[in-house]
């Protein structure tokens, strides 16, 4: 994919109605992009990396032909929803209440 092939898919998902910020981490939970605050970003790299590892896994030991290629979590604030690709891993914070 293209530089502008990615700024483009980026600039879709911050239009969705809802969207709050998205982050892109590669294998290390290393932030490669992201339009939250630098806290934030940081946070949710460490804590969604580590979740993620721990659901592939999970999905692994289950049935071993099987691999995670998505997730979402629902919280009374946010939808957190992550894709998780060999190199990087992409997260979209969405607010809840949106109708």
């Amino acid at each position: 994919m293209t530089q502008a092939e990615v700024d483009d898919t980026l600039k879709r998902i911050q239009e969705h109605k809802g969207v709050q910020g998205y982050l892109i981490i590669n294998n290390d939970g290393i932030p490669i992009r992201s339009n939250l605050d630098a806290s934030l970003t940081q946070q949710y790299a460490a804590l969604i990396k580590s979740l993620s590892d721990k659901a592939r896994s999970t999905i692994r030991e289950i049935d071993p032909s099987n691999e995670l290629v998505f997730f979402r979590m629902r919280t009374k604030k946010h939808e957190i929803l992550v894709a998780p690709e060999k190199e990087y891993t992409m997260i979209v914070l969405q607010a809840t209440d949106v109708q």
